[in-house]
């Protein structure tokens, strides 16, 4: 029925404990497939999906692809057997019984959607970003919230915008509260923070709200990829 889409980049610190998550906090009834989409690790996070593949009964899926976050999304979906996918960050732990709430969100008609999210971190600035998940507006999504979507419906959008090397998750929103109905789970699915704290959370935060105002005032994906570069550094999965 679900089928996660995990894209992944040199995730070998987080994606086991995520994996082992999984397995605890969903069922087989449920869940599909976890497919976990690489976009070229030079570390051990291949060997670390293997290992752990072999200690769940949910069916994990490593596929390699080429890099770039919407490629890989577009890679997993793909591959997908279920008629619900799940996108889903390396390093965001979505609540208990996330499938449940899933589930019980479609077969209401719910097409569509993700969780309120919270970040790892008390931090004053963060706390106040993470408050405004509850709002069931574009402006407050992003894809540290993870996205569920029947296959149906994203086929049927063409999927990621592969020309976007960032905001692809965002463009796909935007896209989505353009054409259908968008629905926001009151669950909390909990974020790492940990390109804050390695980057400065008020700088990191500044920019962030500046690639969501230059795409609004038409910048192309280009250029908010430039200025990623220039205040952000390389972009990760």
């Amino acid at each position: 029925m679900i089928s996660i889409v995990i894209p992944v980049l040199n995730e070998e610190a987080t994606i086991g404990a995520l994996l082992l998550y999984l397995q605890k906090n969903s069922t087989p009834n449920f869940v599909t497939e976890i497919l976990v989409v690489d976009g070229g690790s030079t570390d051990t996070t291949p060997k670390v999906i293997a290992d752990i593949s072999e200690k769940t009964e949910i069916t994990i899926q490593f596929i390699a692809s080429d890099k770039g976050r919407a490629i890989q999304m577009n890679t997993g979906a793909r591959h997908a057997s279920g008629s619900i996918l799940y996108f889903l960050h390396a390093d965001s732990f979505p609540p208990k019984h996330f499938d449940k709430h899933i589930v019980e969100k479609v077969k209401k008609g719910d097409t569509t959607g993700c969780f309120r999210m919270k970040f790892d971190t008390k931090h004053p600035l963060l706390q106040i970003s993470q408050w405004f998940t509850r709002f069931n507006l574009k402006v407050c999504r992003g894809g540290d919230q993870s996205l569920f979507i029947t296959k149906e419906l994203f086929q049927s959008l063409g999927g990621f915008n592969e020309t976007y090397t960032i905001y692809e998750d965002c463009e796909f929103i935007n896209r989505l509260y353009s054409t259908t109905r968008f629905t926001v789970i009151p669950e909390y699915i909990t974020t790492s923070s940990r390109k804050y704290r390695e980057r400065g959370t008020w700088a990191l935060q500044f920019h962030f709200m500046m690639i969501h105002l230059k795409n609004r005032m038409g910048a192309s994906p280009e250029a908010l990829y430039s200025y990623y570069l220039n205040h952000i550094s390389r972009p990760e999965i």
